[in-house]
C-alpha cells in the first residue's frame, strides 16, 4: 500500500496554498530524491491557446524554487503535440507559453521542449510491456536526473480521466511515441486538401511518401511512425489516423509512463492538483466548466496510487449544476463514465498495477 499526501484548499494567513505544496514536497520526501547539481524536470501541461484550465504559473515557481533548495537544477518542460495546434513545434509551444503565463520572470524556472524543434528528438527506451516492447521518450526529459511531475487532473476522453500515468505517458513521449499509442497504421492523404507541392517527400526519412498526378501517397510498408509529414504539410493535408481502440491506447499509454519512468523510479515525484477538473483536455482551445468543486492537492512517490486516490476524490463529489454533465450525480457515483460512457477508465489504472508502476491500494495522510 501506497502513501498519498493530500491538503484541502483552506488557508490562513500563516499558511498560503504555496506553502501548503511545500509541506505536500517534503511530506513526499523529495528531499530523499535531488542530490546536488541533478538536473530536475519538471513535467507540466502549458495549456493549449485559448484554453484556460491549465496549472497557475505561480504554483510552479514555488515548485521550483523548492527543488533548488534541495540542490537541483530544475526546468519546466513538455512535449509538442501531435496535432497541429498551438503546441506542435518548439517554437510556437514556446510562444504559447508565454502568452499563458509561463515566462522565466514568472516561474524563474529556464523552459525547455524536451522533443525537440519538430517532436523528433528521442532516446528509445526497451520496456517489458504487454502491447509495447519499447517507448520513444522525448531526450530531454530522458536525460534529466530527476523528474516531478505536475498534472492538472481532469476528464479525458481517451482514457477517461488525464492524470499522472497520463502526464507521463503520453506528455513525455515524442511525436512518433504519440502516434504509436494513438494509431495502428500511417498517416493518410486527405487528398482533397493535398496540392503536391511534394515538401513532404523532402521530409519523409523513410522515402515512404510519393506524389503522382499531384496527389501524396504514403507507402505503409515503407513509413517508420515518425509523424515528420504530419507537421510539414502547409495544407494540413496528412492526417493520423486515430483507430485505436480505447483499450489498448491506455494500455499504451501506461507502458509510455514505464519507459518514462526508466533509470528514474526512485528519482520521481508526483503531484496532482484535483482543481477545475473539465471534462476534456487543456489540448482542447477552449475549457469548460468545471464537473465538481475544486477539491486539493495531492503528492505521493507512487503515480498509480495518486491517479486512484484523484479518481476516488472526485467520484466521491456530488457533480456541479450546468457542466457538461447533464444531470446530479451523487458521491459515489461514476462521473468519468457519465462523460465517457464507452470508456472503461479502470484499465490505466489496473494495466499499470500489473506492469509494476504501482499500486491501486493506498492510506490517504493529510498535511
Amino acid at each position: 500500500m501506497s502513501t498519498v499526501y493530500f491538503t484541502d484548499l483552506r488557508t490562513k494567513p500563516g499558511r498560503n496554498l504555496l506553502d501548503k505544496i511545500v509541506d505536500l514536497m517534503n511530506a513526499a520526501r523529495l528531499d530523499r530524491k535531488i542530490v546536488g547539481n541533478d538536473l530536475v524536470a519538471i513535467k507540466v501541461h502549458f495549456g493549449e491557446l485559448g484554453n484556460t484550465a491549465y496549472l497557475r504559473p505561480v504554483f510552479l515557481r514555488r515548485i521550483a524554487k523548492r527543488l533548488r533548495e534541495a540542490g537541483g537544477k530544475p526546468f519546466l518542460t513538455d512535449t509538442n503535440t501531435l496535432y497541429r495546434g498551438s503546441r506542435s513545434d518548439t517554437v510556437s509551444h514556446l510562444t504559447t507559453a508565454l502568452h499563458n503565463g509561463f515566462g522565466y520572470s514568472s516561474v524563474e524556472c529556464p523552459i525547455v521542449i524536451a522533443d525537440g524543434l519538430k517532436g523528433g528528438s528521442g532516446t528509445r527506451v526497451p520496456i517489458a510491456g504487454e502491447v509495447l516492447k519499447e517507448a520513444h521518450i522525448a531526450k530531454e526529459i530522458a536525460d534529466a536526473d530527476a523528474l516531478v511531475a505536475v498534472t492538472h487532473f481532469k476528464a479525458h476522453e481517451l482514457s477517461g480521466f488525464g492524470g499522472c500515468l497520463k502526464n507521463l505517458g503520453m506528455g513525455c513521449a515524442t511525436r512518433e511515441g504519440k502516434l504509436v499509442q494513438h494509431s495502428t497504421v500511417s498517416p493518410r492523404v486527405n487528398v482533397e486538401t493535398c496540392r503536391g507541392c511534394k515538401l513532404c517527400t523532402g521530409y519523409c526519412p523513410a522515402g515512404a511518401i510519393s506524389v503522382t498526378s499531384k496527389k501524396a501517397s504514403i507507402d505503409g510498408k515503407k513509413c517508420i511512425g515518425c509523424g515528420e509529414c504530419i507537421l510539414i504539410c502547409p495544407f494540413s493535408a496528412i492526417e493520423v489516423q486515430w483507430n485505436e481502440s480505447p483499450d489498448i491506447f491506455q494500455k499504451k499509454m501506461v507502458e509510455y509512463a514505464l519507459g518514462t519512468l526508466t533509470g528514474k523510479a526512485k528519482k520521481s515525484l508526483f503531484i496532482n492538483f484535483v482543481v477545475q477538473v473539465s471534462p476534456a483536455c487543456d489540448c482542447y482551445p477552449n475549457s469548460d466548466a468545471p464537473i465538481v468543486r475544486d477539491i486539493g492537492i495531492l503528492a505521493s512517490e507512487d503515480p498509480v496510487a495518486i491517479d486512484a486516490a484523484s479518481c476516488d476524490m472526485v467520484n466521491n463529489e456530488t457533480s456541479l449544476p450546468c457542466t457538461a454533465i447533464d444531470h446530479t450525480l451523487h458521491k459515489g457515483e461514476d462521473k468519468w463514465r457519465t462523460l465517457f460512457p464507452e470508456i472503461d477508465w479502470n484499465i490505466q489504472l489496473d494495466h499499470a498495477e500489473k506492469i509494476g508502476l504501482g499500486t491501486r491500494k493506498y492510506k490517504l495522510k493529510k498535511v
